[in-house]
């Protein structure tokens, strides 16, 4: 039997692929976070997603938040934040906790809990801990929600530069001389934890950097030029994380090269170089973030140094099992030796960070970026992979 003339149901439109981008966070890096949101919530495909911007407050509590990027920026040297922009001070959101259920819940005091409709995958950016380190990630296989980014291994590892380097040496990589101070070390021994860093200065020289060990953004590092400056280094360090790392000075200029999964793995972008900034003794918070030191992008490198980054940049990647993107930034010595200093599996993505401008110097502006990454996080699912 024909069925050319029997009428035909309109075809219904696909509906888009929602897309929660969650921001904030109760680390250090909040203010950052906001500015990266900001810059996301601005350039993703509207005509391709539907965006539930979610925030959450310095306090932890999880909260809507109006959809304007323009005012996540930075404004007079000030860092935003979520209470800036939430729609109630009291409501909260709340995510699924059953896997066969994807819909996100706004619930305020003595109000019915109100449905917002189901989350195909969340991109998370906030930065630090309580977001990047695998503690956000570890919800969401919970939960059943795909999300950008690396997952929960591979974000506590890229988020603890100690274990990071150690993945990075049992897989072959030249990392620079370090030596941690652990909590316990510090409240069992002070004296004894403070000796251990002069006997490292000892070795290798000043000056020292020393740095929370889980934490970004150059947030808490201090260079130290000598003893004097040492304990107050350490208090700053331990300000925002009790586990201090110290890294002894790599002599060489600072290259970053970006890695973003494709349908066919992970690739290489073109690396950059970051000059010494003018005004500031290294690349600090404030030069990054409030005095934008320019990156040269790509980096003035040999056909071969150029390679040569590229393959150890997705070395990093894969020895700790990424998944979407990781910044990896390396010291190329005098001798002409890379050395891995760290990789970041959430790097910056305000309009002025060097992972998006690396990657628009290989011919993948900001938008095709996002949607990369979203992309890259549908294909794959939750749970052991």
């Amino acid at each position: 039997m024909s069925t050319e003339n029997l009428p035909q149901s309109p075809e219904q439109p696909s509906r888009k692929s929602r897309v929660a981008v969650v921001f904030g966070g109760r680390s250090s890096e909040h203010g950052i976070s906001m500015v990266t949101a900001g810059a996301v919530l601005k350039a993703i495909d509207r005509t391709k997603y539907d965006v539930l911007p979610i925030g959450i407050t310095r306090e932890g509590r999880w909260v809507l938040t109006a959809d304007e990027p323009e005012r996540m920026a930075i404004a007079d040297r000030r860092l935003p934040a979520v209470e800036e922009l939430a729609e109630s001070h009291e409501g909260g959101v709340v995510l699924p906790v059953d896997p066969a259920n994807r819909e996100v819940v706004y619930t305020e005091p003595g109000s019915v809990p109100k449905a917002l409709g189901e989350v195909d995958v969340v991109f998370p950016v906030l930065h630090g801990p309580y977001g990047e380190d695998g503690t956000l990630q570890g919800l969401l296989e919970l939960s059943g929600v795909p999300y950008v980014g690396a997952g929960v291994l591979a974000s506590a590892v890229g988020q603890d530069k100690e274990y990071m380097k150690r993945i990075f040496t049992s897989y072959g990589l030249k990392v620079g001389p370090y030596v941690v101070i652990r909590p316990r070390e510090w409240e069992r021994d002070e004296s004894t934890a403070r000796k251990k860093i002069i006997d490292f200065a000892g070795e290798h020289g000043w000056p020292l950097f020393v740095k929370p060990a889980r934490a970004g953004s150059s947030i808490g590092i201090t260079k130290v030029d000598d003893l004097s400056g040492l304990d107050e280094a350490i208090a700053t360090a331990q300000a925002h994380d009790p586990k201090i790392l110290i890294e002894a000075a790599v002599r060489g200029r600072e290259i970053e090269c970006g890695v973003l999964e494709f349908e066919d793995g992970p690739r290489a972008s073109v690396p950059a170089e970051i000059p010494p900034p003018d005004a500031h003794a290294y690349y600090d918070f404030e030069a990054k973030y409030i005095d934008s030191t320019p990156g040269i992008v790509p980096a003035p490198l040999t056909g071969e140094q150029t390679a040569e980054v590229q393959r150890l940049a997705v070395e990093a990647f894969e020895a700790v099992s990424c998944e979407g993107l990781v910044r990896a930034d390396f010291f190329l010595t005098e001798d002409g030796e890379f050395v891995i200093n760290e990789i970041n599996t959430l790097p910056g993505f305000t309009p002025i960070s060097m992972y998006p401008q690396m990657w628009q110097a290989s011919g993948v502006g900001y938008p095709e970026l996002i949607d990369r990454l979203v992309q890259a996080a549908l294909r794959r699912s939750t749970g052991l992979r």
